[in-house]
């Protein structure tokens, strides 16, 4: 099973702390004495050396200053930015609008070679059509209350996922075949949707693969997570995206991966299972 999916940036933040008490103790100071140099309640130390309160910028700097570390603080601001990174709220990813986001992850997908997607609930990015994403889109929009740029953000989507077509990359995507009956959209532009993944396997750098309902669960359902290459995965839940970067807990997620993709079938058996959907829809 996969980490805590918040569990490497809770790991990154007290390597973080745990440096800074380490800065302390080196400079031979208690931490009521660090907080009489800081200018700041003794409990606020005790809270960051113990990772239970957000460090900013200023504090790590003033930190270091006041140990004689002040060589030390650049590495260990761009470690907490990092930290900051890995676990990262959808209203703050979606404040400016959904365009700036789907635009970010393109130097990302430019440099993957390796792709793997597992969805359980929504067709892949990738392989959405311009109804389904502009469907998806609006409801998140309007669920997570952020600026209503649908239309671009669209685009933006579209015009990142022309990548399945460009370029040496491989996508290995799977889906639970209930993603193939969840509508997002009208009924005609569900069947576009279908049709359309059924053009998208005959694509030499696309691999899809689909859990029917029916088959013996080796592994359960799981959150949407993207691999890229073993260097990245990022994982959607409600509330945020939490990107991993510690090896075990990527390695974690590819063994997972591997084991949904046992369960998938493919080829024919995949396009009998997208017709069935298909059918559903009149």
């Amino acid at each position: 099973m996969p980490a805590s999916p918040s569990s490497s940036a809770q790991r990154a933040r007290a390597a973080v702390a745990a440096r800074l008490r380490e800065i302390r103790q080196d400079a031979g100071l208690t931490g009521r004495e660090l907080a009489a140099l800081c200018g700041w309640h003794p409990a606020k130390n005790s809270r960051i050396e113990n990772g239970k309160a957000a460090v900013s910028d200023a504090d790590i700097r003033v930190w270091c200053t006041a140990c004689g570390a002040d060589d030390q603080a650049l590495d260990l601001i761009a470690a907490s930015r990092t930290a900051d990174q890995m676990y990262v709220a959808w209203k703050r990813l979606h404040r400016t609008g959904l365009r700036r986001l789907q635009e970010s992850y393109v130097p990302l997908f430019e440099r993957t070679h390796r792709f793997r997607i597992y969805c359980s609930r929504v067709v892949p990015g990738f392989i959405q059509t311009e109804e389904y994403a502009t469907a998806l889109l609006t409801r998140i929009a309007d669920f997570r209350q952020a600026p209503n740029d649908v239309s671009d953000a669209v685009q933006a989507r579209l015009d990142r996922s022309r990548i399945i077509h460009e370029g040496d990359h491989r996508f290995a995507l799977l889906v639970e075949e209930d993603v193939l009956y969840y509508r997002f959209g009208t009924p005609s532009e569900m069947v576009e949707q279908l049709a359309y993944l059924l053009a998208v396997m005959a694509l030499p750098s696309v691999s899809l693969g689909v859990i029917p309902r029916t088959a013996p669960r080796l592994m359960w359902p799981l959150e949407t997570f993207s691999m890229f290459d073993d260097v990245q995965v990022e994982v959607e839940l409600l509330t945020a995206q939490v990107n991993v970067t510690q090896p075990s807990e990527i390695a974690m997620y590819g063994r997972a991966f591997s084991e949904l993709a046992s369960m998938a079938v493919y080829g024919s058996n995949a396009r009998a299972l997208i017709a069935e959907a298909l059918d559903s829809l009149g």
